[in-house]
């Protein structure tokens, strides 16, 4: 889900290459829902060991990651903790949508429809404590950083890489982590470097936005990029106000410019959406403004590729030809970084 703020943004196409020696931060749930959602088979049937336990969180997390650190930069996962009370719509809103979906799988399943099966089976995905454990245990063992956050693991990314000097972005498909006030968004950097579309295969690149040229390009400051927000629909009030697309909302809040005065404009639209969909504004607004956060010192602990092989080889029938051929590639990392550690002695 998340805020859809496409069209009026800019955003400028990088190079993995270019976040050599920097610290990212990564909306683990976010990204772990893009792994769940799209390292599937042909008929949309996830990855799955020989007990039939989904395995495709760990091949994105093992295999995507390796190709990441390989590019020389240091990865920090953030995990959610407890979410806002006010989340729970989204939440009923992805359930709803879960079902509809599994209604609809079933029935292309009937039909033998391939593409519509591996459609529909994306948005079963659902992460339970088995996937995030197994998940925190699989990237600790790879020298990754694992952070548990108290509140929303987008808040608590985009609050690291305010308050840290060495922390240069956050990873994140939602354009929310922009509300939270993150000074750059990385988003496309764990997907595919290739998508299907209906007239074929594009070209996926990692892409960057700057939430200080969003703002001078839009003219408006980060207050009013919340209330923009909160006027289309975040995951607080997923339906924001109906009828208030992007570039109305954008007019909006710069005719307006204040909070208060921005939301007296639509209190009438507010006031007779159905009772499921009112909201709160100021109650969303200090959510962005004041999120559960804290200050981490980041652990890259070191490879461990016996645990490594145990979590895929052992538990998960992964192919020890292959998962070898990526230790090779860590242990060449190691390498290098051993030897960079030395160089600054001479």
């Amino acid at each position: 889900m998340g805020l859809n703020i496409r069209e009026i943004i800019s955003s400028k196409e990088i190079d993995a290459s270019n976040l050599n020696g920097k610290t990212v931060c990564v909306d683990a749930f976010n990204i772990l829902y893009q792994f769940l959602s799209t390292i599937r088979q042909m008929d949309g049937t996830p990855l799955m060991d020989n007990q039939k336990r989904i395995t495709s969180h760990l091949s994105g997390i093992f295999y995507r990651n390796i190709s990441l650190l390989s590019e020389g930069m240091k990865l920090v996962y953030v995990f959610d903790g407890e979410p806002p009370k006010l989340k729970s719509k989204i939440h009923e809103k992805r359930l709803a949508g879960r079902e509809l979906a599994n209604q609809r799988y079933e029935e292309a399943k009937q039909e033998e429809d391939l593409g519509a099966m591996k459609r529909y089976s994306s948005q079963l995905v659902r992460l339970d404590d088995i996937i995030i454990e197994e998940s925190k245990e699989l990237l600790k063992a790879m020298g990754i950083a694992v952070v548990q956050a108290p509140g929303e693991g987008e808040a608590e990314a985009a609050y690291l890489c305010r308050i840290k000097e060495d922390v240069f972005a956050s990873v994140s498909q939602d354009f929310d982590s922009l509300l939270f006030g993150v000074p750059n968004l990385i988003r496309n950097l764990t997907v595919s470097k290739k998508r299907k579309t209906f007239s074929g295969f594009v070209e996926v690149n990692p892409e960057i936005i700057e939430l200080k040229k969003v703002l001078d390009t839009l003219e408006i400051n980060l207050d009013q990029l919340i209330c923009l927000g909160i006027l289309i629909g975040t995951d607080y009030n997923p339906k924001g106000i109906p009828g208030i697309g992007q570039k109305r909302a954008l007019d909006i809040v710069k005719k307006h410019v204040q909070p208060v005065l921005i939301f007296k404009s639509v209190e009438e639209q507010i006031r007779v959406l159905p009772e499921v969909d009112r909201f709160n504004w100021q109650e969303i607004f200090e959510l962005f403004h004041r999120p559960n956060v804290a200050d981490f010192e980041f652990e890259f602990e070191k490879v461990n590729e016996d645990k490594i092989k145990d979590i895929l080889v052992t538990r998960h029938d992964f192919s020890a030809e292959r998962v070898e051929k990526q230790l090779e590639k860590l242990r060449a990392l190691e390498e290098k970084k051993k030897q960079t550690g030395l160089g600054k002695w001479f």
